[in-house]
C-alpha cells in the first residue's frame, strides 16, 4: 500500500497551482498543420487533460520562423492565437493547466523549413541537417531576445498558464552555452559567463513579460550534454543557479544533445528502419539508412535514468524541480517524490496511454498502486515516427509495415 504520497496533492509553480504533481513533458507531437494547431493536437492534449494530468505541455513552439526545425511544429505568431485559445480552453475544461514549450532550434533546421540559412552561435556546417550555418550578428541576438518576449505575450493571449523555455538538447540557447559550437570572440563567447549571456538576456525578457501577466515560467535545461567535451554537472549547476536567480519558477531537468548524443535524451536504441521508412526520399534518408547505427548510437535504458544527476541539483537548487526520464512505474515515481522533487514529468507513458495518470490513481484506490507501471515497451517507435509523421505508440497501430515489425519484437 502507498501511504502519504504527495503525487495527487496540489502544488504551485510560481503563481500557478496544479491539481496534482504530474506534468505531461514537452515531447514533440508532430501534429501541427501549417505551423499551427490542428484537430489532432487538440484531441491529444485534451485527452491527456481528461486523463487527470496536472498540466499538459504543448511541445516546441518556435519563437520565430527561423526557429522551426520541422514543418509540423508550432510557430508563435498572431494568426494562430485563436486556434491555440481553442486548445487551451479544451484543456482547462478538463481541469488541467496548459503550458507551451518555446524555443529556437538554431542550427537544427534547413532553409526549406525555416526560410533562411540556419543560424547559431557560430558559423559552420551541421551534418545532422545537413546544412551550412550562419553566426548570429549581435543586433540579431537582441532581436531574438525580443522574439522570446513577444512569444510569451502571445502564449498569454492564447490562454496558456505557463511557458517553458527550452534551454537544452542542443538547441539555440544551449548552442551558445557550448564550447563545442560557440567559437565567438565577442561578449557572447569565450568565458562561461559570456556564453550564458544570451540565455540570461532571454530569461530576463521572458520573466518581465510573464510576471506582468502572472504566468508561470519553467526552463528546460541539460544536466549533461551526453558527449565528450559537452557540458557536465559543474557547469550545468551554474546554469541552474543563473536561472534560479533570474526568477524562473521551476526547472525541468534533462540531458542530451540532438546533433551529438540524441539517444542520451531518450535512451535505448533508435529503430533505424522505422526512422528512414517515414523519411521523405532524399540523400539524408539514404545516409541514415546506411550509417544510422553509428550516427545515432544507442544509450542503455534504465528506469529513472536522470534521477541520479537530478539529486545533485536538488541539493543545490531551492526552486521546484521537475524530474523526468524513464519514470514508468509508481515505485520509481514515489522514489523521486521522496527525494524532494516537486513534480513528475511524463512523456512516453502518456504516448502509450493518455489516461496513465487516472489509471495510476485508480490502481492506488484499488490497493494495487505499488505494482502499477506503464505498458510502454521502450521501442522508440514513437520517436522514429514523430519526425516525419506524428507521435503514436506502435501498440495502438494495426498498419505498421511488416518489414518494420522485427524492430519491435
Amino acid at each position: 500500500m502507498i501511504h502519504n504520497s504527495l503525487l495527487f496533492t496540489p502544488s504551485k509553480i510560481g503563481p500557478l497551482t496544479l491539481r496534482n504533481r504530474t506534468i505531461r513533458a514537452a515531447a514533440f507531437e508532430g501534429m501541427c498543420v501549417d505551423n499551427g494547431p490542428s484537430e489532432a493536437l487538440y484531441r491529444y492534449h485534451t485527452s491527456v487533460a481528461a486523463g487527470q494530468v496536472g498540466m499538459t505541455t504543448v511541445a516546441y513552439a518556435a519563437v520565430n520562423r527561423s526557429g522551426l526545425s520541422f514543418p509540423t511544429q508550432l510557430w508563435m505568431r498572431p494568426e494562430i492565437v485563436p486556434g491555440l485559445k481553442h486548445l487551451t480552453d479544451g484543456i482547462h475544461k478538463e481541469g488541467a493547466a496548459a503550458s507551451v514549450q518555446m524555443g529556437h532550434c538554431g542550427n537544427m533546421s534547413h532553409r526549406n523549413i525555416c526560410g533562411c540559412t540556419p543560424v547559431s552561435a557560430s558559423s559552420g556546417f551541421n551534418l545532422y541537417s545537413p546544412t551550412f550555418v550562419r553566426a548570429l550578428r549581435k543586433s540579431e541576438i537582441l532581436d531574438m531576445v525580443k522574439d522570446f518576449g513577444k512569444a510569451t505575450a502571445l502564449a498569454y493571449e492564447s490562454g496558456f498558464d505557463a511557458v517553458e523555455i527550452h534551454a537544452g538538447h542542443g538547441y539555440l540557447l544551449s548552442q551558445f552555452m557550448s564550447t563545442w559550437l560557440n567559437k565567438r570572440k565577442d561578449e557572447y563567447g569565450g568565458s562561461f559567463v559570456n556564453r550564458l549571456r544570451f540565455t540570461s538576456q532571454v530569461m530576463e525578457e521572458v520573466m518581465e513579460v510573464a510576471t506582468r501577466r502572472k504566468m508561470a515560467v519553467l526552463a528546460k535545461m541539460n544536466m549533461r550534454d551526453g558527449f565528450r567535451g559537452g557540458m557536465e554537472l559543474d557547469e550545468s549547476l551554474q546554469v541552474a543557479a543563473l536561472l534560479e536567480k533570474a526568477g524562473v519558477h521551476a526547472l525541468v531537468l534533462s540531458g542530451g544533445y540532438v546533433s551529438r548524443a540524441p539517444m542520451y535524451v531518450m535512451r535505448g536504441a533508435m529503430p533505424i528502419k522505422t526512422l528512414t521508412y517515414y523519411m521523405p526520399w532524399n540523400y539524408v534518408k539514404i545516409g541514415v539508412g546506411m550509417a544510422g547505427k553509428w550516427m545515432i548510437p544507442p544509450v542503455p535504458f534504465r528506469e529513472g535514468y536522470f534521477l541520479e544527476d537530478a539529486r545533485v541539483f536538488r541539493k543545490h537548487i531551492r526552486i521546484p524541480l521537475v524530474c523526468l526520464g524513464g519514470l514508468f512505474s509508481r515505485t520509481v515515481i514515489e522514489e523521486a517524490l521522496e527525494d524532494g522533487f516537486e513534480f513528475i514529468g511524463l512523456a512516453r507513458p502518456l504516448i502509450n496511454d493518455r489516461s496513465f495518470v487516472r489509471h495510476m490513481r485508480e490502481a492506488e484506490e484499488e490497493g494495487n498502486g505499488n505494482n502499477f507501471s506503464s505498458n510502454c515497451k521502450h521501442t522508440n517507435y514513437c520517436i522514429a515516427r514523430m519526425y516525419s509523421k506524428d507521435m503514436v505508440c506502435h501498440q495502438h497501430l494495426d498498419d505498421i509495415p511488416k518489414k518494420l515489425l522485427n524492430e519491435f519484437k
